[in-house]
C-alpha cells in the first residue's frame, strides 16, 4: 500500500457515505454526486450561453462596458441582470463542481490505467477554467477587477517571463485603454473556446457521456440559480480608478481564492502550491496502484461481428475491422490499454448463450479471469448443490454491495466482476436447470465502477437491449436489486422479500427443465 492509500479510502468512505445520503431524496439518477460530470458540463453550457448574450449586448470600451453592464443590472434587471447573475453563479458552481469531480475520481482510484488518459487530459482544464474565470471578472473593470488585475500581474512578474514588470500597466489612470478591453475580450472568449474543446478531449475516449444530468437535476439546478440570483443578484463595485487603492470589496472565493492567498504568503509560495499541486496530479498514475486486469478476449472463429460489445463497451476499447475468416464479415478488436475488465462486452455476445450444444462453451469476446464456460459450470455445480423449498441463484457485483453472506442450503451465490457481464440467457438457463428463483444484486444507479453495468443489465433483462430476456421467462421469478457497498442489510432484507414471494408462487409458471447434451461436432 503507498502512502497516500489511507487518505484515499477516507475521502472515498466521506464520498460514498455522501452520494448514498442524496440517492434517498433524489434517486440515483438525479443524484448531483453520481453525475458530477455530466453536471460540470450543465453549468458550463449555462455560463456559455448567458456569455454570448452578455456579450452581444455590452458596449464595447474600458469605460463604456462598465455603464452598459450596470444598466443591465440595474434598470433591465429582469433580463440581463438575471442572465449576468447567472452567468456568475454558474461559473463559481462549475469550479465546485470541476474540484468535486477531480477529487470523487481520485478518492475512487480512477487516474491510472484505462483512465489514464482522461485524468491526463483533465489536468489542464483546471488551469484554462481559472484563466477564463478571473479573466471574466477583469472585463467589468470596477474596483474588484482593478484588485485582480494588479494582484494578478504582481503573480506573474515573479514569474521571468517579461522583460518588464507588467504591474507597471496598473499605476497610472491614462495606461489603461481600449486595447487592454481588447485584450481582456481575447482572454474570457478565447480561453473558454479552447476550454470546450479540451473537453472534448477529455471525454472523447468514453462511449456513452452524460454530456448532460437528468432533465429533472438540470430543472432543479436551473431553479436554484435563478432563485439565487434574484435574491442576491450580482452587482458591480464602484468603477476602477487606478489613482485610488480599492476599498472594502465583496469578493468571490470560488475564483479568485489565490488574490488573499498571495497576501498572506507570497508569490514564490503560490506559484510553488500551484506547481506542485499540478505536478502531483500528473504524477498520481505513476505512483504504485493495482494491476490492470486482463483485457476481453476476441475468439474469431465464434465471433460474428455482430458490433453489440463495440456498441455497449463503456470506453471504445473495443473496434471492429475486417474479418480474417470471413471476407464479409466484421470481427471485434479489443484495445488492451483501453480495456476496463468488466465484461460487460462478454454479456453482449449473441454467442455467450449457455444454451450452446458444446462440451467447451467459446463465445466470441469473453473475459480470461472469468469466461463464460467457467460461469456455466459454476452454476451447474451450484444448482446441483441446492436444496430447500425456493432455491434462488444470487448473482452479484463484486463491486457493489457483498452478497457472500446470503449463501445458504437454497441460495447459491455467483460474483461477477459486473452484472453487465451476464448474458440475459443465463437467467433462463438457471430457471430451466432447477432454481426457482434468480436474483440480480446490481450498483445502485450511476454508482457502477464501469458506469453502464447497471444501465446495460436493466436493458437486457426489460428487453430494450440486445440480447434481451425472452419474454417467455416470467418476470415473478427473477429480482433486479440495486445496492451499494454498504447495503448489505438491504439486500437481505431484498432477498429475504424475494423468497417470500417466491414461496407464495403457484408452480405453473415454471419454465419447463432443459437438458444440454454435448454436441458432437464441436
Amino acid at each position: 500500500m503507498n502512502f497516500h492509500e489511507p487518505v484515499r479510502a477516507s475521502v472515498r468512505t466521506v464520498f460514498l457515505r455522501v452520494e448514498e445520503a442524496f440517492d434517498a431524496p433524489f434517486g440515483g439518477e438525479d443524484n448531483p454526486f453520481r453525475h458530477l460530470g455530466a453536471m460540470g458540463l450543465y453549468l458550463l453550457w449555462i455560463v456559455v450561453a448567458t456569455g454570448i448574450y452578455l456579450y452581444a449586448v455590452l458596449d464595447t470600451g474600458i469605460e463604456a462596458v462598465y455603464r452598459s453592464i450596470g444598466y443591465l443590472s440595474r434598470e433591465q434587471w429582469y433580463l440581463g441582470g438575471i442572465l449576468r447573475s447567472l452567468h456568475r453563479y454558474a461559473a463559481d458552481g462549475f469550479m465546485l463542481v470541476m474540484m468535486l469531480h477531480l477529487v470523487r475520481e481520485w478518492c475512487y482510484g480512477r487516474y491510472h490505467g484505462f483512465r489514464l488518459y482522461s485524468w491526463m487530459t483533465g489536468v489542464p482544464l483546471i488551469w484554462l477554467a481559472y484563466v477564463a474565470g478571473i479573466g471574466g471578472y477583469w472585463i467589468v473593470w470596477d474596483q474588484l477587477a482593478q484588485l485582480s488585475a494588479t494582484a494578478t500581474s504582481e503573480l506573474l512578474d515573479w514569474l521571468p517571463i517579461f522583460s518588464e514588470p507588467s504591474a507597471r500597466n496598473f499605476l497610472a489612470p491614462d495606461s489603461i485603454n481600449d486595447r487592454f478591453f481588447t485584450m481582456l475580450v481575447f482572454v474570457h472568449l478565447g480561453v473558454p473556446l479552447l476550454l470546450i474543446l479540451s473537453l472534448w478531449a477529455h471525454v472523447h475516449r468514453i462511449s456513452h457521456v452524460d454530456y448532460l444530468p437528468s432533465r429533472r437535476a438540470m430543472l432543479a439546478t436551473l431553479a436554484a440559480l435563478l432563485v439565487l440570483s434574484l435574491l442576491r443578484p450580482a452587482l458591480s463595485n464602484p468603477p476602477a480608478d487606478l489613482a485610488t487603492v480599492p476599498g472594502e470589496l465583496g469578493f468571490d472565493w470560488f475564483i479568485l481564492f489565490l488574490h488573499p492567498l498571495t497576501d498572506l504568503s507570497s508569490p514564490a509560495v503560490v506559484w510553488s502550491l500551484l506547481f506542485g499541486a499540478t505536478a502531483l496530479l500528473f504524477a498520481l498514475p505513476l505512483l504504485p496502484h493495482p494491476k490492470a486486469p486482463p483485457a476481453a478476449v476476441v475468439d474469431a472463429a465464434n465471433c460474428t461481428g455482430c458490433d453489440r460489445c463495440h456498441a455497449d463497451c463503456p470506453f471504445a476499447a473495443i473496434s471492429m475491422a475486417p474479418h480474417p475468416l470471413r471476407p464479409t464479415y466484421r470481427l471485434a478488436v479489443v484495445d488492451a490499454d483501453l480495456c476496463a475488465g468488466c465484461g460487460i462486452c462478454a454479456g453482449s455476445c449473441p454467442s455467450a448463450t449457455p444454451f450452446r450444444k458444446r462440451d467447451t462453451l467459446v463465445s466470441g469476446i469473453d473475459m480470461p479471469q472469468q469466461p463464460v464456460q467457467a460461469l456455466r459450470e459454476q452454476l451447474e455445480g451450484a444448482l446441483a448443490g441446492l436444496g430447500g423449498n425456493s432455491r434462488i441463484v444470487v448473482f452479484s457485483c463484486a463491486r457493489g454491495a457483498d452478497a457472500s453472506s446470503l449463501a445458504a442450503v437454497d441460495t447459491a451465490v455467483i460474483p461477477l466482476l459486473c452484472t453487465g457481464m451476464l448474458p440475459p440467457a443465463f437467467v433462463e438457463y438457471a430457471l430451466r436447470s432447477g432454481a426457482d428463483g434468480v436474483f440480480l444484486s446490481t450498483c445502485r444507479n450511476g454508482g457502477c465502477e464501469f458506469r453502464l453495468g447497471d444501465r446495460w443489465t436493466d436493458a437486457r433483462l426489460q428487453g430494450r437491449r440486445e440480447p434481451h430476456l425472452r419474454s417467455t421467462v416470467p418476470a415473478s421469478r427473477l429480482c433486479l436489486h440495486a445496492a451499494g457497498a454498504n447495503d448489505s442489510r438491504t439486500l437481505a432484507a431484498a432477498l429475504a422479500e424475494f423468497r417470500a414471494r417466491l414461496d407464495a408462487l403457484a408452480n405453473d409458471d415454471r419454465l419447463p427443465p432443459y437438458l444440454r447434451r454435448a454436441s458432437h461436432h464441436a
